[in-house]
Order: structure tokens, then sequence, then C-alpha cells
């Protein structure tokens, strides 16, 4: 599978005998192919795991608080591209409540927007250390229903790239979309993923959390 010209990386189940499909989306500065490794602290059955690759190690070049306009076109094209996987996952067969997402930091604010944007029944959201971009929430950027799709929002309070107030704006955003949210903040945890996050990841994945 290519996306925009860069290989994805793939783990897991096959995809053409996986049940079901987790977008794994990495964050500033990582690479797909590391990234995707974290599937190995999940204990998951029949699934497949892909991640595409950001152009040169990152999703857009600037903080996620920055006017959109300046982390145009890195922005829209990082968009464009989940939107390609969507439509290579929906060639496969997949279909949409079998398709679950997981992101760290860089990656978990992109899916985080681009799923908002479009706003539709999955089979379920890990948003690690992220938040919907822009300097502000804005709720006309959004639309659609996610038909009490089941999303995870975890993160350190302080986070050195992630305001607090972002995280509870980004929960009622979502929640205006009908997702149903489940929000955890971690006291001076840093910038990184914990066990409690992975279980949770694990809960959405097998379906323990609807």
């Amino acid at each position: 599978m290519i996306i925009h010209n860069e290989p994805v990386a793939t783990a897991g189940v096959p995809l053409k005998e996986a049940k079901k499909v987790c977008v794994m989306v990495h964050g500033r500065g990582d690479s797909a192919s590391r990234f995707i490794r974290m599937h190995e602290s999940l204990q998951v059955d029949e699934m497949a795991f892909v991640a595409p690759q950001a152009i040169a190690h990152s999703w857009y070049p600037q903080p996620f608080t920055a006017p959109l306009s300046r982390n145009q076109p890195q922005l829209d094209m990082g968009l464009s591209a989940l939107d390609e996987m969507m439509d290579d996952l929906d060639g496969l067969g997949f279909q949409r409540k079998c398709i679950y997402f997981l992101g760290f930091s860089q990656g978990a604010c992109l899916l985080l927007e681009y799923l908002a944007r479009h706003a539709r029944k999955v089979g379920g959201v890990v948003a690690l250390s992220g938040g919907l971009i822009g300097p502000r929430v804005d709720h006309k950027r959004y639309g659609g229903d996610f038909e009490q799709t089941p999303f995870f929002l975890g993160c350190s309070v302080p986070d050195p790239h992630i305001p607090e107030q972002r995280v509870h704006d980004s929960e009622k955003q979502l929640q205006s979309l009908n997702a149903k949210v489940y929000k955890r903040l971690y006291a001076d945890m840093g910038h990184t993923v914990n066990d409690e996050e992975l279980h949770f990841a694990e809960s959405i994945f097998r379906g323990y959390v609807d």
C-alpha cells in the first residue's frame, strides 16, 4: 500500500485476513515503521495495523495551535493522506465500524481533525496527547454524527506540547458530534504513553468499550 508516494507500514494480521484494522498515525519526527511497533504492546487478535508515513517525518511544520494557514499546504496533505487511506480500506472491504484509529501527539491531532471534519461511525479512536487543530476549536469547521463512536483522550497535565484546555475543548466538540468520549488526564506524566492508556486502547479495539 502506498499513500502519497510513501510506503504504508503494516503489522498484525494480514489485511486480506483481518476482521478489523487500526490506522496508526505517528507523531512529529517519528516514522511509520517505528510507531507501528506499538501494536506489540496491545493484546488484540484479528486486527491488522497500518501506518502512513508523513513526508519528512512531519504532518505539518508549526505547532497544532498555530493558525491553519501557517501549517499549509502540509496540513491539507496530511488530511488527504488519511482520506486516501480510508478509500483504500474501503476498497479492501472493511466496513467503517471495523476501522479503528490510534495516534500520538501530532498524529493524534491530525486524526482528530480529520475525523471531526466528517464525523461518522467508526470502530473507535484512541488519541494520545492530542487535540483538535487551530488557534481555537472552531465548531463551524466540524460536522456529522459519530453515532456514539468511543473515543479515548489521554494526556499529561501539564504537557509541553498540548494545553490542558485544548483537551477539554476537543472533548466538548467531539461530544457535540455525538461521540462517546473517555478522557483521562495524568499528573506530570510527560509527553509519553502509559500502561493505562494502552489498556484503554485494547478495551476499545476488543469492543469492551462502546
